[in-house]
């Protein structure tokens, strides 16, 4: 591992250097890291912020929506003056400004079979920032199949909920444990149909950010198997165990989902919260 950092490397990431849990070798690993974050909206945002911030090597922006007046009241990384511009060129832009250092790759496709197969295995880490079941589905059998760690969180309203899915490790519970298949169409409201608080996309991404830190360093405990509740209302978070079911379709014993081809029937909708 490369050790050898810059004068201004080390200044701009003098505060985790001074972390025992961190040191130069955190650093170095961050620095080495690739994530590709799924949706550049109000999630995406903080969480690609503060992974840039960090110092993560590279991060994959994908993400095929234009930015809309109404984005702006969650979706912090982008700024008036774009409004009509891409939001993967967008965030990127703001990415760039705040660490030239950091790699960004911009995608601005939709994420559908196609491109899950071509780009997830291109990174380390996968996070979703999606709005949509379609989306969310593919991205939790596209990780499983093609073995990628999935940092996924969700809100609505004013909560929100957060998980790691590794179970490609054979240990740890899938997204299909917690959810065996997609509720039926209009029976869960998206945000731009039941609103969300904007500062609930801010905590939740960067709760998104951390997991995703303490995945490349390898510190702490991640959610892996526990999923993180939040209600902004109540000021209160509560962790659920989730078990692995060895029923699943996608991890179980007797799996029956192999591949991708069942999504490519899914017409999913632009994707960020």
């Amino acid at each position: 591992m490369d050790l050898d950092f810059t004068e201004a490397e080390l200044h701009r990431y003098s505060r985790h250097i001074l972390l025992e849990e961190v040191g130069a070798t955190g650093q170095a690993k961050l620095r080495a890291a690739r994530v590709l974050v799924v949706g550049a909206g109000g999630l995406g945002s903080p969480l690609a912020l503060y992974l840039a911030a960090a110092g993560v090597g590279a991060i994959g922006i994908i993400d095929d929506d234009v930015l809309e007046l109404s984005n702006l009241q969650r979706q912090v990384a982008h700024t008036t003056a774009r409004l009509g511009r891409s939001k993967a060129e967008s965030i990127a832009e703001s990415l760039r400004a705040l660490n030239p250092e950091t790699r960004v790759e911009v995608h601005v496709r939709r994420m559908d079979v196609d491109a899950a197969q071509e780009l997830i295995p291109r990174y380390d880490i996968i996070c979703d920032g999606t709005d949509n079941f379609a989306t969310r589905f593919l991205l939790g059998d596209a990780c499983h199949l093609l073995g990628r760690p999935l940092v996924s969180a969700a809100v609505l309203r004013f909560e929100g909920q957060l998980s790691v899915f590794a179970s490609h490790d054979g240990q740890c519970p899938c997204h299909r444990c917690l959810h065996p298949e997609p509720p039926p169409p209009g029976l869960v409201p998206t945000c731009s149909e039941a609103g969300v608080l904007g500062a609930v996309t801010g905590v939740m991404g960067t709760l998104q950010a951390t997991e995703v830190l303490k995945l490349v360093m390898g510190i702490g405990d991640p959610l892996k198997g526990r999923l993180l509740l939040w209600d902004a209302l109540d000021a209160r978070f509560r962790s659920v165990r989730l078990k692995r079911d060895p029923a699943c379709a996608l991890c179980g014993e007797g799996a029956t989902i192999r591949d991708l081809s069942a999504h490519r029937d899914v017409a999913a909708p632009a994707c960020a919260v």
